[in-house]
């Protein structure tokens, strides 16, 4: 008999068989009925290889409307813990949760996502640590789409040799530019929020200059 590792697994590879499938069916090209997946991790740091994800916040943008009651929360049971980190992102290792494993975090998460396409600010990072974390487990990467706020945020900005454009944007920047409030900074939760915000301002500012699709945001 299987042991429930092997059963965890299981269902995982059933479920990404599923939404590799449909990540290949041409999907609709209206930005505002299209299910969004704005997500945020926290970490104990920036190293690919050791450092580990310690929660992961994700919310749902569809429709132009952010369903806080529908959102996903996750703090994760790890080893791996440094306290330098901990004066950012405020997880202490005592912190008193029950914390599911990583894997059993993983499964929690994938379901809640299925084949959305997801929106982060600097998304390789948060995109690469949730795969390194599939990895561990022996689960394959993810197979959605992925669009990146601080890359989106440039395409409202005006061509001009007269204008200096920097090569990268923070969200505090962003946030500080469309005056959103950063009061829940630096949790998981938190970021993803004004990461939502953050992306709904900037379709806005796209729209003024012209009618916006679905594919045009990935050009």
């Amino acid at each position: 008999m299987m042991n429930f590792f092997e059963k965890s697994k299981a269902v995982l590879f059933k479920f990404w068989n599923k939404s590799e499938k449909s990540s290949d069916d041409e999907q609709s090209n209206d930005i505002d009925t299209t299910r969004f997946i704005v997500l945020d991790t926290e970490t104990t740091g920036f190293d690919y290889t050791n450092d580990r994800i310690l929660c992961i916040g994700a919310i749902i943008l569809q429709n132009n409307t952010i369903p806080i009651h529908d959102s996903f929360e996750v703090f994760i049971q790890q080893e791996h813990y440094d306290q330098a980190t901990a004066k950012i992102h405020g997880i202490l290792k005592e912190f008193v949760i029950d914390r599911p494993t990583e894997l059993d975090a993983l499964q929690q998460f994938l379901a809640f996502i299925g084949d959305s396409i997801i929106i982060a600010h600097h998304t390789t990072f948060d995109i690469t640590m949730i795969n390194r974390a599939l990895e561990r487990n022996g689960l394959p990467e993810l197979k959605n789409k992925t669009l990146d706020t601080a890359v989106l945020y440039k395409k409202t900005l005006l061509v001009s040799h007269l204008l200096e454009r920097k090569d990268h944007y923070s969200l505090d920047e962003l946030a500080d530019k469309f005056d959103i409030s950063k009061k829940d900074r630096h949790t998981a939760m938190g970021d993803a929020y004004i990461t939502a915000i953050v992306f709904l301002k900037i379709i806005n500012k796209l729209r003024e200059k012209k009618p916006l699709t679905l594919k045009q945001l990935f050009k």
